[in-house]
């Protein structure tokens, strides 16, 4: 009977334990959540644009021939242009991922003269180099974005007059296109920095010939010169996107 008894109680006991510990493994941990991790928000270069710009640039040299009457025809030499180049711009970007396209127009004040070595010529001067000119793009755009870096290409229809006629400057207008690229950083969420490369081609060169008088006063040297055709650009920028 006895141990009948303590047999009953053992099971009895047995159970309690058992029922306190799956209680106990239901009850509520006392561990604190973990912080929420800040993602930071990914740049959005999708929008309208506008901004300003300045740098250097540079077109391809002409060359001016002189008709000597007792030598024949003559080349003079011609020396690089260079000048200052600044305008401004407008554009729309649209986004596709990492993925930017979009369309840009600019217009440029171009500051850009040649130098004409005369040489024995020197009596025949007229000018020392074109007094600046101007050129405008319509360009397409393409870029890869990392969030708040955008390297992109760039190209599309330019037009304009680089003014580097030696009797004086020229800017009559001429068409051709515009190839380039360069790299774009978002300040914050409205402004951005630029900097850019451009080749542009001005088709359709003009050349002309005046006649000059020489130190004789009555015998005349015709004289030709053809405009470079094309340039570039280096410069910065920046953007204000709305």
């Amino acid at each position: 009977m006895k141990s009948s008894l303590f047999c009953g109680l053992s099971v009895v006991a047995l159970m309690a334990a058992g029922i306190a510990t799956a209680s106990a493994a239901d009850l509520p941990t006392r561990k604190e959540a973990p912080a929420p991790v800040y993602v930071a928000p990914v740049y959005n270069w999708g929008g309208f644009y506008a901004g300003l710009n300045a740098g250097m640039g540079w077109s391809n040299a002409g060359n001016v021939t002189v008709y000597d009457p007792n030598l024949g025809a003559h080349s003079v030499s011609v020396g690089s242009q260079t000048g200052f180049v600044g305008g401004g711009q407008i554009g729309y970007n649209y986004q596709i991922g990492e993925f930017v396209v979009g369309v840009e127009t600019d217009i440029q004040y171009a500051a850009i003269k040649e130098s004409v070595a005369w040489g024995n010529y020197q009596f025949l001067r007229v000018n020392n180099g074109g007094s600046g000119g101007y050129f405008g793009t319509v360009r397409a755009r393409a870029g890869y974005a990392i969030d708040r870096t955008l390297l992109y290409i760039t190209g599309g229809l330019a037009y304009g007059g680089l003014n580097s006629d030696p009797f004086g400057g020229n800017a009559t207008s001429h068409t051709g296109y515009t190839l380039g690229g360069g790299v774009e950083y978002a300040i914050d969420q409205h402004w951005t920095a630029r900097l850019e490369a451009l080749y542009v081609n001005l088709t359709g060169g003009e050349s002309r010939t005046i006649a000059v008088t020489g130190p004789a006063g009555f015998v005349y040297y015709p004289v030709t010169a053809s405009n470079g055709n094309g340039g570039g650009v280096v410069r910065v920028g920046v953007n204000y996107k709305f």
